[in-house]
């Protein structure tokens, strides 16, 4: 088939396509053999996919009988690993800027052996769902037991299995850092503390599971893929990557997601399976992961051991800090992200809110036979932060001093900044004083003592736990993409005027529940000057979406919004500057306000912008002819002087232990948080709420439990613990606004800040109401179990 001819004009480049003939890109293909065009054919019923994973934490696998399988009613094809590592490339999850990182490459499904109970070994794709489960009970795997790595701390040892032997040890990654005279300071220092955290492997529990439906459709050469996940672009060049096709060839739609707290970032092998068998089968395939699999296949997160030391003056000025991570991870690094920038943030992120010099940290990051690690919800944070905070803590009652008294002595100072912290971040504008402050007089602090002293003559036991944060929000290319990942850090959005005085916004940052879609209209109706039901937003979209990192690191409103804002005024000029022609107005003496032209000095109407559209779209004839109207607009946005912009804040919790039996009773729970500008009051005060209540979980329920074998023993919701509505305190939340000095908007990120501090808050009211004893829980979750033990009562 051949194009129109077009007279190429002015257009005279060598590449110039203007002015010749050339077939259409997308043309009909006829069927091989068929002699019919594919356009004209039924579109082919949706397939569903369901995998037979590995019972064992390591395993090599023999023999795989699928006869049975392949026979079983519905079945269509079933394909293991090594006929799909064919389809699929495989990955390496490293990031070349964490240097001496080192992963195995990883497959859709597992060619030769499974590496954590849970891994996809073979896909039985069916017409149904449970047609694809019966075929693959019938599939008969002859599953050869390997040893196991399941203990982190000896995962290094010369008589440890290498589970990798190409790598040569389990070591995945490990980095130290040293800041000043950290010998000195611990030698001279008045007072020492140390102790010893460990944080519990927990995961995300999402509502939603995590789903794909990938259908490659032959005729346009186009995989399109609608996915439960926070990056499509992302997931775009992944699919792109690894299935041999141009980012041309593949979309990706995510829509509104049923929660995802960084489960739904990742590239998983099941999804890749799935497109990879889309386009095998030339046919649409569906896999949604159910609530068991998706305990030993979604991401884990927080399986920490850390040693910690801190050193404080006769006045109570921290001196130095020390601390060793160390961290499990599974078999492999996820990719692209990897997992070890969790660690990495631990070490970074320790002793972020206090003024101190010398530090020394170190982290070490192993590979063992358990489900994957990865980036969660608050990534580090709650770690360094309990890690932080314990030592204050400690360092305050050795030393006599009141916890805020001790705080108020070592937080930066609100008039120091910019600030660089010992692990190199450099904090533009921060307020833990003024946060602090507003904390004393929210919870009644003075008087919560007094009632705490009273309480104790009676024989009941409340503490008071306090712990400031810091959060690392609007991430740069620092993060992720100067070690070659395909992670965007910019954002674009583009909005359009359409003929009805209504707004169209495009934005590359998506939604999972965290109200992205009500920002984003907040912060255009606002730019446009439209009211807020003249405009609807669209996300989640690769094909029609300005190209962007999703939403992840708290990321939506700084680097979303601050591109939706600019798009915004950038439209808002060009329908002034139309208005100002029809009006023989000087466009700068107009202004736009709930979908009028008015007047800038008195605000009197003038026309509608509808009747603006209306002029441009349908007699464009009336506009002077040196005039060319525009009425899309497209910005892009990314952070430049500062790598991240941080928050901070201070949380504060009020409990009641009994010692009798070990049970903790919740009752109030303060956050004071410094997000900069707030644009939906509301939104940002539910996602700090969520945000407290998921580190309620992690600090008190929530517990991955394996056995020496790799299994996993609680991997449903008979037996993994969340926090439930009738076990949780009143969350009080207060804000100090320090907008960001890099944006228009000053928006910071707010979505992490509650997940951050929750857990040292609730560890630090524990010890407060155990220090009668003598005893303290140092250990998440701080089950009734261990809080006996602490008090030598088990």
């Amino acid at each position: 088939m051949k194009g129109e001819l077009i007279s190429a004009g002015a257009l005279d480049r060598p590449n110039s396509y203007i002015g010749r003939a050339v077939p259409r890109p997308n043309a009909k293909r006829l069927l091989q053999g068929k002699g019919q065009f594919v356009d004209d054919l039924t579109l082919p019923r949706m397939l569903h996919v369901a995998f037979v994973r590995s019972p064992h934490a390591h395993a090599r696998i023999g023999a795989i009988e699928t006869a049975a399988a392949a026979s079983s009613p519905g079945v269509v094809r079933v394909v293991a690993g090594r006929e799909l590592a064919t389809h699929c490339t495989p990955w390496v999850g490293v990031l070349t800027h964490l240097t001496g990182m080192k992963s195995a490459p990883q497959y859709p499904l597992a060619v030769e052996r499974a590496c954590w109970q849970g891994e996809a070994a073979v896909a039985v794709v069916a017409d149904s769902r449970a047609a694809a489960e019966d075929g693959a009970a019938r599939v008969e795997i002859d599953w050869q037991p390997l040893p196991v790595v399941t203990d982190m701390e000896t995962a290094l040892d010369p008589r440890t299995v290498v589970i990798h032997p190409e790598l040569g040890d389990n070591l995945c990654f490990r980095r130290e850092i040293e800041t000043g005279a950290v010998d000195a300071a611990f030698a001279g220092a008045h007072t020492v503390v140390e102790a010893v955290f460990h944080t519990g492997r927990h995961t995300g529990v999402c509502l939603e599971g995590r789903s794909i439906l990938a259908d490659w459709n032959d005729a346009e050469q186009l995989l399109t893929v609608h996915q439960s996940h926070q990056a499509p672009h992302m997931m775009q060049t992944v699919f792109a990557r690894h299935l041999g096709l141009t980012e041309l060839q593949v979309r990706v739609i995510c829509r509104d997601v049923g929660g995802s707290y960084g489960i739904k970032v990742h590239a998983y092998p099941d999804e890749l399976a799935t497109a990879a068998l889309s386009r095998l089968l030339r046919r649409p395939v569906k896999f949604i992961a159910d609530r068991l699999e998706s305990f030993v296949t979604d991401i884990h997160a927080r399986d920490h051991r850390i040693a910690g030391r801190l050193a404080v003056s006769a006045t109570g000025e921290i001196v130095a800090i020390a601390i060793d991570d160390l961290t499990g991870i599974g078999p492999y690094s996820v990719y692209p992200r990897t997992s070890a920038i969790e660690g990495n943030q631990v070490i970074m992120l320790t002793g972020g809110p206090y003024d101190f010099k010398n530090y020394r940290a170190r982290t070490t990051v192993v590979l063992q036979n358990k489900t994957v690690t990865s980036q969660y919800r608050a990534v580090g944070h709650p770690i360094a932060c309990a890690v932080t905070e314990g030592l204050v803590d400690m360092a305050a009652a050795k030393l006599g001093l009141d916890p805020i008294e001790m705080r108020r002595r070592n937080l930066i100072r609100d008039d120091a900044y910019p600030h660089t912290s010992p692990s190199g971040f450099v904090f533009e504008k921060l307020s833990h004083h003024q946060c602090l402050d507003k904390l004393v007089v929210l919870m009644g602090y003075d008087e919560l003592r007094r009632e705490q002293a009273t309480l104790r003559t009676r024989g009941i036991h409340r503490g008071i736990g306090i712990a400031s944060f810091i959060e690392l929000t609007n991430p740069s290319p620092l993060l992720y993409g100067i070690g070659g990942a395909p992670i965007s850090a910019q954002d674009g959005c583009t909005i359009r005027l359409d003929p009805g005085g209504t707004i169209t916004c495009l934005t590359g940052v998506t939604e999972q529940g965290q109200g992205t879609e009500t920002m984003i209209a907040q912060v255009a109706a606002t730019a446009v000057g439209v009211r807020l039901d003249q405009v609807r937003v669209v996300t989640g979209d690769t094909q029609v979406t300005p190209y962007g990192g999703g939403t992840w690191a708290s990321r939506g409103t700084g680097i979303g919004g601050e591109a939706t804002l600019r798009a915004g005024h950038a439209l808002r000029a060009n329908i002034l500057a139309v208005a100002g022609t029809l009006l023989q107005a000087d466009p700068a003496s107009l202004d736009t306000h709930d979908g009028k032209i008015v007047d800038r000095a008195g605000g009197a109407a003038r026309m509608t912008i509808d009747e603006v559209a209306r002029v441009v779209y349908f007699r464009g004839d009336t506009l002077p002819r040196d005039f060319q109207a525009e009425l899309v607009a497209t910005r892009h946005y990314i952070t430049k002087h500062y790598p991240f912009a941080f928050t901070n804040g201070i949380q504060a919790s009020w409990l009641e232990v009994d010692v009798e039996t070990g049970f903790i009773t919740l009752l109030r729970h303060w956050v004071v948080e410094d997000c900069g500008r707030v644009v939906n009051p509301l939104l940002v005060d539910e996602q700090i709420r969520g945000g407290v209540v998921q580190g309620l979980g992690a600090a008190l329920l929530e517990e991955c439990v394996y056995d020496e074998a790799g299994q996993l023993r609680n991997g449903s919701m008979a037996d993994y613990l969340v926090p439930m509505a009738a076990e949780l305190p009143d969350i009080e939340v207060a804000h100090v606004a320090t907008p960001t000095a890099e944006s228009e908007l000053g928006a910071k990120g707010a979505g992490e800040a509650g997940t951050a501090g929750a857990p040292a808050a609730v560890m630090n009211a524990i010890n407060d109401a155990l220090a009668p004893f003598g005893a303290r829980v140092l250990a998440q979750p701080f089950t009734p179990e261990r809080i006996l033990q602490a008090l030598g009562k088990v």
